[in-house]
């Protein structure tokens, strides 16, 4: 059964487990492990106990799945709960997973944790057919969740962080969540740290910490692929990539800053000035890409627009659907994009 929203909240605020095995895949494997931690918490008391916690390499079980079925039924050397983790999990171990759960005795928890599955996988498939099982899917955290998230993390660190503050580190952070989570650990240490005694992030703390956003590549990405610039789309795109930033991330930044040229070539054919619906625009431009989005928003038709922002929402569509590499499905749209805008 899948668990998003609410459901999600619920499972993993629950003191026990209460679902006998859980699959989490998906692009950004540090959320992947960060969940199954949670998760695993709620099935043995400490982790690192060997005789509670049986682990597996999914590569392991590709040729023999038997040990875990013997893991699964076997008794605990230590009188307590067990719980078995399997990292890095394929389809292979699918009828092994039928097997144990189909078995009338009751086994122990199963966590398993894989990469970005298509619909067709037979792991999806298994843990998205049956009630007592749960899959869960983690792609990297945007807009309001990546807010809320922040938020949460700085508040666990006695930190608060001002509006301004908030969107711009939001529009600065994307990827893996163990990336983000080492970038708000670098900015709560410097803002615990500065001589001042207020407990407030600021925008120049995120500045200075995180860096300049028009130094981020998902911002430089963007902009490369307004100006049409296709050598500083390789290279951003593939240093994005390195840094853990997931195909559908970056296409969906792509949608965001064409949305946001979209909104002003309206607002311009609407009667308004280019400073005028500058001014409308939330959150505003960066200061230091103001002159850039000025000359894109000059530059792009309402028309080349809407064809961008329909190749970009077929690209997702396609990454999610067909199977095919998303890394390259990424890349291509990026160049059609591209072409389009030296086109204009």
């Amino acid at each position: 059964m899948k668990f998003t929203g609410k459901k999600l909240n619920d499972l993993l605020s629950q003191p026990k487990l209460a679902v006998r095995s859980v699959l989490l895949y998906g692009p950004d494997q540090g959320l992947v492990r960060e969940r199954t931690k949670i998760v695993a918490q709620k099935c043995v008391a400490n982790l690192d106990d060997p005789f509670s916690v049986t682990e597996f390499a999914g590569s392991s079980l590709k040729q023999n799945a038997s040990p875990l079925t013997d893991a699964a039924f076997s008794m605990s050397l230590g009188g307590g709960d067990c719980v078995i983790l399997v990292r890095e999990a394929a389809d292979v171990i699918t009828d092994s997973l039928n097997y144990i759960f189909d078995q009338p005795t009751r086994c122990w928890p199963i966590l398993i944790e894989a990469g970005d599955l298509t619909p067709r996988s037979s792991l999806r498939k298994l843990y998205e057919s049956k009630a007592d099982l749960a899959i869960i899917a983690c792609y990297p955290e945007e807009g309001r969740a990546l807010e809320a998230f922040i938020r949460d993390f700085l508040a666990g660190e006695n930190l608060t962080i001002e509006p301004a503050a908030l969107i711009f580190l939001a529009a600065s952070l994307a990827g893996d969540r163990q990336i983000v989570r080492r970038e708000l650990e670098k900015l709560a240490l410097y803002s615990s740290a500065k001589d001042t005694a207020a407990d407030r992030v600021t925008e120049s703390d995120v500045v200075a910490c995180i860096g300049d956003s028009s130094e981020t590549s998902l911002d430089n990405l963007v902009y490369s692929v307004g100006d049409g610039n296709q050598a500083a789309i390789d290279q951003t795109l593939s240093k994005a990539f390195i840094e853990g930033i997931s195909p559908v991330a970056a296409i969906r930044a792509i949608q965001r800053h064409f949305q946001r040229l979209h909104f002003i070539r309206g607002q311009i054919q609407a009667g308004s000035s280019l400073d005028q619906a500058l001014n409308r625009l939330r959150p505003p431009v960066f200061f230091k890409r103001k002159d850039d989005f000025q000359r894109q928003a000059r530059n792009w038709s309402s028309e080349n627009l809407g064809r961008a922002l329909q190749l970009a929402t077929d690209s997702e569509i396609d990454s999610k659907t067909t199977g095919l590499p998303a890394e390259i499905l990424c890349s291509r749209t990026l160049i059609r994009i591209a072409q389009a805008a030296r086109r204009r």
